[in-house]
């Protein structure tokens, strides 16, 4: 039942991003961007953008801390490849390790395709560049990685109180990022939203993925 929950979880989240990105394409699209690019939603993106303003260092410091979750598919790079080399074979890697690695190429995929398709430009330019905007890469990156985080120590850790330290920490750092990246003015706050769609849905595939795995290995099925 876990396992069916977080596939239509996923499917469904997937489903809202695709038509949230169709939402933003064809609803209220206004010549508003950088150099008259267009925006959608763009009464209630410009107004909001006006809202929070820009804060430059706000976005200096997310973009920084945007390492955390890279050091995380780092480390568990990591834990796959020692367990390759003791076991010397892929297939007796842990199936949820090889899942998560398919997970991080599939997020790493999202990232390129909008950036080769941008759909959008960030309200200002930076580096004196335009640059995509949707959906937020670093807020894609934190929620796409920062939860499979707290569910690998949940599955590998017996210590309630370092999983619980690392659930405070997972929840609380990804708040941040978010509102963050929110507030920064260098995103429309539509391009927030996509990236949170996008990630859970992605994120609850790979759940879905890991729990039909065990169930299968619960009852013998190789």
């Amino acid at each position: 039942m876990k396992a069916k929950n977080a596939l239509l979880t996923g499917a469904g989240s997937l489903a809202a991003f695709v038509l949230w990105t169709f939402m933003i394409l064809h609803i209220d699209v206004q010549n508003v961007g950088q150099q008259g690019t267009a925006v959608g939603f763009a009464t209630f993106n410009t107004r909001f953008h006006q809202l929070t303003g820009v804060h430059m260092w706000l976005y200096c410091v997310t973009d920084w801390l945007g390492l955390v979750p890279v050091a995380v598919c780092i480390g568990f790079g990591v834990l796959g490849l020692v367990q390759l080399i003791r076991r010397r074979s892929l297939f007796k890697v842990d199936t949820d390790i090889i899942l998560l690695g398919v997970y991080y190429i599939a997020v790493i995929a999202a990232y390129i395709i909008f950036e080769m398709i941008p759909i959008n430009y960030r309200p200002i330019p930076i580096d004196g560049y335009m640059e995509a905007s949707y959906p937020s890469s670093t807020t894609l990156l934190v929620l796409s990685v920062m939860p499979t985080l707290f569910f690998q120590i949940n599955r590998r850790c017996k210590s309630k109180a370092i999983r619980y330290a690392v659930c405070a920490f997972a929840v609380s750092f990804s708040a941040f990022m978010v509102v963050g990246r929110l507030i920064s003015g260098v995103h429309w706050a539509t391009d927030i939203i996509g990236s949170v769609l996008l990630s859970l849905g992605l994120f609850e595939m790979y759940h879905a993925a890991v729990l039909f795995t065990d169930k299968r290995k619960e009852n013998g099925i190789q």
